[in-house]
């Protein structure tokens, strides 16, 4: 019998996973080894996440995001291919910026959009 062909959405959640995991680290000021500590494993472990060789749970999801103070939902939506989560994504970077420098990134990305959509 055949392996089971995997779909690319799946194959493609990995890596995405892992580099949020990376960024949020960094972000957080913590070395692979100090999240794995947190853990309880070691550093090789967290870095075969962030380089998608193994995918986490969603227990040890869990445990990555209280350790870089976001919610368990800030990992997976980061991750989302989905337009919907992308704009929730989004908006919260905005969030974080003034009322002139959001006009001004909501400006650059409506001219990229047009670019893009100029290309089809």
């Amino acid at each position: 019998m055949a392996a089971k062909q995997v779909p690319f959405q799946e194959q493609s959640i990995g890596p995405l996973i892992g580099r949020c995991i990376a960024k949020r680290r960094q972000a957080a000021g913590l070395t692979q080894g100090q999240v794995g500590e947190e853990l309880g494993i070691g550093l090789e472990a967290v870095s075969r996440m962030e380089r998608a060789l193994t995918i986490p749970t969603v227990v040890r999801l869990a445990e990555l995001a209280e350790i870089f103070g976001c919610g368990i939902d800030a990992l997976v939506i980061e991750t989302s291919e989905r337009s919907s989560d992308q704009a929730e994504h989004i908006a919260t970077l905005l969030s974080t910026l003034s009322k002139k420098d959001r006009a001004m990134v909501v400006d650059v990305v409506e001219r990229i959009c047009d670019g893009v959509r100029g290309r089809k």
